[in-house]
């Protein structure tokens, strides 16, 4: 059975052992996809008994850290990256702690580019070099990490969908 959209946190979980509770953990920027090809996405985990996780609240600037346990406590993330998925610090953060994740608990990590070049993620150029702009002056401690988790990101096996 898929989790709704909020969730009991686990306190028998730890850093080094996270309880899985989700198998999927959907990482997307809402008002590229989220009501389009993520909904479809996300349907059709749960159509198959994937219990799978998205975070439909809107955002404010920082990543809630209970969000960030959902990710530890997800066996792997689909990121689904958009046109906008740069622009958001939210999406970025969640992107960190998802790579992390990858690294430290083996989570598997599947990249979607959903109308967007794979080259222009992993080099941020296009749409994703002209997030940074901006970002770059406004969070100064948080970029690099930023810029790292989305080449890391890239360059790994995904899906390049290009239209519909």
């Amino acid at each position: 059975m898929a989790s709704a959209s909020s969730f009991t946190p686990s306190s028998s979980s730890t850093p080094s052992t996270p309880q899985r509770i989700h198998d999927v953990f959907l990482s997307f920027k809402g008002n590229d996809t989220g009501f389009t090809f993520t909904d479809h996405l996300y349907k059709a985990l749960v159509g198959r008994g994937i219990r799978t996780f998205r975070d439909d609240k809107i955002r404010g600037e920082g990543v809630d850290p209970e969000l960030l346990k959902v990710i530890e406590e997800s066996r792997s993330s689909i990121i689904v990256f958009s046109k906008n998925y740069a622009r958001s610090p939210w999406c970025l953060d969640e992107l960190v702690k998802i790579m992390e994740c990858q690294k430290d608990l083996g989570h598997v990590v599947f990249p979607i580019f959903y109308h967007v070049d794979p080259s222009h993620v992993r080099k941020q150029t296009g749409s994703f070099g002209e997030a940074f702009v901006g970002h770059e002056y406004i969070w100064t401690d948080k970029t690099p990490r930023w810029r790292t988790a989305l080449t890391e990101a890239a360059n790994l096996s995904g899906r390049h969908l290009r239209d519909g």
